[in-house]
């Protein structure tokens, strides 16, 4: 007999519906309900586990440390139920396919992916964007079947190829001559980060984090309208950027790789778009 009090779905939708939108209001509309239902949903959640999962305020919501940690659950189990749901009720037929990709490569493979999913009408195929990093969690979790990340070079992916990274300031606001040198960077764990704040230590200049991003898009903007220095990769340059070449004494980054990884058992459908992936980046 189990022996753990049963997550409602509901109460488990309700609350990254919250999550994903920071506020009960934007959740609320998500999952039909009203505003009192998804905060009495979330609240009968904290009193099942004896823990608060979000702390509130008139201006917005934010994860506590035990919410983070119910958030990967929450989405994994109303996932479950999806596939478990299309499973038995034969609606595809010939699978789900589960793809996970940066944000800058999600917008160019939309038309690959459409086409893909036009010759399998009977397939599933679920596509997430994210950090790199988070990715490769949720690979090893067996979340997902294909991913397409950047990653420095250590585990062997099935294809890959070189990704180039600049030092980038902004041409017309360059901030690379201030102290403390103001930095442009993902998210703790997010790529590129260590090597840029190492970067500084290393010459002996004092730096600060100005902007901090999970959009690598928001990144670019930020690092070109002279919010800081960043260090991406080379297809992200703007004609309003500033490349910090050898005079900036900043060293060479060219241990990273755009990398493709799927499971020795993929199925074919699997299979046949790890290859039109494979093509499309030009991996080796």
């Amino acid at each position: 007999m189990n022996r753990y009090p049963m997550f409602s779905p509901q109460q488990l939708l309700s609350f990254v519906a919250v999550c994903e939108s920071g506020s009960f209001t934007r959740a609320a509309e998500r999952v039909f309900l009203s505003q009192s239902t998804v905060s009495q949903q979330v609240r009968r959640l904290e009193e099942m586990l004896g823990k608060a999962l979000l702390e509130r305020s008139s201006h917005q919501v934010l994860l506590t440390e035990e919410g983070e940690k119910l958030l990967g659950y929450a989405r994994r189990i109303i996932a479950l139920n999806g596939e478990a749901h299309d499973a038995l009720t034969d609606l595809w037929r010939d699978g789900v396919v589960r793809l996970g990709m940066p944000e800058d490569f999600a917008a160019p493979t939309t038309a690959l992916l459409a086409e893909f999913s036009r010759t399998h009408p009977q397939l599933r195929l679920d596509v997430s964007s994210g950090l790199s990093n988070e990715l490769r969690s949720a690979w090893h979790r067996e979340e997902l079947d294909i991913i397409l990340i950047k990653q420095a070079r250590g585990e062997k992916p099935k294809a890959a190829r070189s990704e180039p990274l600049l030092w980038l300031d902004s041409a017309e606001w360059p901030t690379f001559e201030q102290s403390p040198v103001p930095l442009v960077l993902f998210p703790q764990n997010g790529l590129y980060r260590d090597e840029l704040c190492q970067a500084m230590d290393a010459l002996g200049r004092r730096w600060r984090i100005s902007y901090s991003s999970a959009s690598l898009a928001a990144l670019v903007a930020a690092s070109a309208a002279g919010l800081g220095v960043t260090l991406l990769p080379a297809s992200c340059r703007l004609p309003q950027h500033r490349i910090l070449g050898v005079e900036s004494t900043l060293p060479p980054v060219d241990n990273f790789e755009l990398a493709l990884f799927y499971r020795d058992n993929a199925s074919a459908a699997q299979l046949e778009l790890a290859e039109k992936l494979r093509q499309f980046c030009q991996l080796t």
